[in-house]
């Protein structure tokens, strides 16, 4: 069993559908669907810290990553969101 990674004080943004965050997601994270990143850019800047990025388990935390590298963003792949209570 993988060890729960523990995220004080960091935003975790998960990039899954609202469906699939509406049926369970880490505690005070946040919904931004991968499909709406490109539009949400200059809040995602605005956080403090380089946010954690997660979905379902499968690769779409790693193409939103790509997409906020390219875009002069830091940020930290997180995997799965079951993964970081």
């Amino acid at each position: 069993m993988k060890s729960k990674k523990r995220l004080s004080k960091r935003v975790v943004i998960d990039v899954r559908r609202p469906a699939e965050f509406a049926k369970g997601h880490a505690g005070s994270s946040i919904n931004i669907p991968l499909d709406e990143i490109p539009g949400r850019l200059e809040e995602v800047k605005k956080m403090t810290q380089p946010p954690v990025l997660v979905c379902g388990g499968g690769t779409r935390h790693v193409k939103a990553f790509e997409l906020l590298k390219e875009n002069g963003i830091d940020s930290q792949k997180g995997g799965s969101w079951k993964d970081i209570h």
